[in-house]
């Protein structure tokens, strides 16, 4: 396996474990807090697919697929566009209120997006940097890591309150 068929494997396990956290529950189930504090599945998988679609747009140089395709306007947030998640408080995070179809075609079209983006790129792809205001300046392949490693953090988050759901069901 080569480097973007790696990652396009890994961009592909975040995807199954959002549909896993996802399908089958209802709006209320998806809005839903196990704990005051906690971090809802609807919020959770808005926000890790935010930060895919921000993130590897300004990686590659292109639009992101919540303002291009339309997706701002059918989840209809209280919050500026731009927005990804990033700092909310605790009442903005509850204001996240969206179906599984939406969440799930939102996730999926950013997911075919970043399938496109990263299954040809070779290993010198990887070390274009694509931030210098860091130090060390950010690379792509670190861009990329990081939002795999973010990611997946979210998507099992929201695995996790799914069966904590479960359990009191």
């Amino acid at each position: 396996m080569n480097s973007a068929g790696l990652l396009v494997d890994s961009f592909g396990r975040i995807r199954e474990v959002v549909h896993e956290a996802v399908e089958g529950l209802d709006d209320a189930e998806l809005a839903a807090r196990v704990t005051p504090d906690a971090n809802p599945v609807a919020w959770l998988v808005w926000h890790l697919t935010r930060v895919q679609d921000d993130h590897l747009a300004d990686a590659f140089g292109t639009a992101q697929l919540w303002t291009s395709d339309g997706w701002a306007d059918r989840f209809a947030l209280p919050f500026p566009e731009r927005a990804t998640g990033y700092g909310q408080t605790r009442a903005q995070v509850g204001r996240v209120r969206a179906p599984g179809d939406l969440l799930l075609g939102y996730h999926d079209a950013v997911h075919a997006r970043t399938v496109d983006l990263v299954g040809g790129l070779t290993d010198a792809d990887l070390d274009r940097v694509v931030d210098a205001s860091w130090d060390p300046p950010v690379t792509l392949g670190v861009r990329l890591v990081s939002v795999i490693a973010d990611d997946l953090q979210h998507a099992g988050q929201a695995a996790y309150a799914r069966g904590l759901l479960n359990a009191q069901t």
